[in-house]
């Protein structure tokens, strides 16, 4: 059976919430009731009513504060609240209006006066509603797009990696692949592109395809991210840009090259765990129209292993704000504590020692691990 509309009444005069319940109920509202602000706030965390009729003038906390908590507060921003005021000189109602009420009625008012503007309110909070999850319904169908182009460790058992992808919306301004070259030679690539709206998904699905058609023998690692660099001056506008981190892993000639286009450094460890911050400078991706890249290659040995990150694990969040070289160095300590346990193992307890449960980042996260 459909649910009717739950309306929180609060007013410190219990005639008048008794007759507002009377004359609800019998146009086919539920109601509950409160006989001051504090109360109603606690109802309405509760049981979040589908809108809130306040009265202004009540002892200690007065109607126009308990709106302004109650449209402060996470759980019940969201609420219409209609005032209804003896109260009807301009600036009550201004007042009223400006702090957040979406109505301002004032008593002794007309019942069918109450019931238009409650109706009208209830329409458009239900549009807001239906608005709000068709967006996210389409965020939610982006980001499985998203994710279904994301390479995980089990598609490429022989590239040796475990990865954390924590996008903060459906669809992610992170992004990162791993792509076979040829006979053990392996390519990863971490970016972090400006911007986390739904054009984002546009530039990951770019990406992307730009990796599969120019990451190969053919062309060197520099080679790979210039024709990046150039086809993205093309695609992105207003300014936006990508940081990115492309190594390139030669197993055969146990070789390691980063070329980095504004990006942190990687971070690689040796099988002894010493620990080496490698920093291959170079131009931020879609902005200079001759972008240079200055790679780092360096001789790899089995057991070695190197971890590339986008910027928000490193930076912090909720309070807890770090420099950059601070992140790097508690970054590169955990590595350094979880190298006696397989990689995809290092990459899940990092996770859980930066992002305990129910931590919510405030930007995107990837963190990329590989074992050589």
């Amino acid at each position: 059976m459909k649910k009717s509309p739950l309306i929180l009444i609060i007013d410190d005069n219990p005639n008048n919430v008794k007759l507002l319940e009377i004359i609800l109920k019998k146009e086919g509202y539920s109601t509950m009731s409160a006989l001051n602000g504090p109360d109603g706030r606690k109802l309405a965390e509760m049981h979040d009513p589908d809108l809130i009729l306040l009265d202004i003038m009540m002892p200690n906390e007065d109607g126009f504060e308990a709106c302004t908590r109650l449209l402060s507060a996470e759980k019940t921003a969201g609420i219409p609240v209609i005032f209804l005021s003896a109260a009807d000189d301009v600036v009550s109602k201004v007042k009223g209006l400006t702090i957040g009420a979406v109505d301002y009625i004032t008593k002794p008012f007309d019942r069918r006066e109450v019931f238009a503007r409650i109706r009208i309110h209830l329409r458009l909070k239900q549009a807001y509603n239906a608005v709000i999850e068709g967006q996210a319904a389409k965020l939610r169908q982006i980001g499985e797009a998203q994710n279904g182009i994301l390479i995980k460790p089990e598609d490429l058992p022989n590239a040796s990696f475990g990865v954390l992808y924590m996008p903060v919306l459906d669809a992610g301004g992170d992004f990162y692949s791993v792509f076979n070259i040829g006979d053990g030679i392996y390519g990863y690539f971490v970016a972090d592109i400006s911007g986390h709206d739904i054009g984002t998904s546009f530039v990951t699905s770019a990406l992307n395809a730009l990796l599969k058609q120019n990451a190969n023998t053919i062309y060197t690692p520099v080679e790979t991210m210039k024709m990046l660099n150039d086809v993205l001056r093309k695609i992105l506008k207003n300014g936006q840009h990508i940081t990115a981190c492309y190594v390139y892993l030669n197993r055969l000639k146990s070789t390691l090259t980063v070329v980095s286009a504004g990006h942190p450094p990687v971070i690689y460890m040796k099988k002894n765990g010493k620990i080496e911050l490698l920093q291959g400078k170079g131009d931020i991706l879609g902005t200079f129209e001759s972008a240079i890249f200055n790679p780092v290659t360096i001789k790899v040995s089995g057991g070695d292993r190197f971890f590339l990150y986008s910027d928000g694990i490193i930076e912090g969040f909720d309070g807890n704000k770090k420099t950059r070289s601070q992140g790097i160095k508690e970054l590169s300590d955990a590595c350094f504590d979880t190298r006696q346990i397989s990689v995809k193992q290092a990459i899940a307890k990092i996770k859980t020692s930066f992002f305990p449960e129910n931590t919510n980042p405030q930007d995107d996260i990837v963190l990329l691990g590989v074992e050589v």
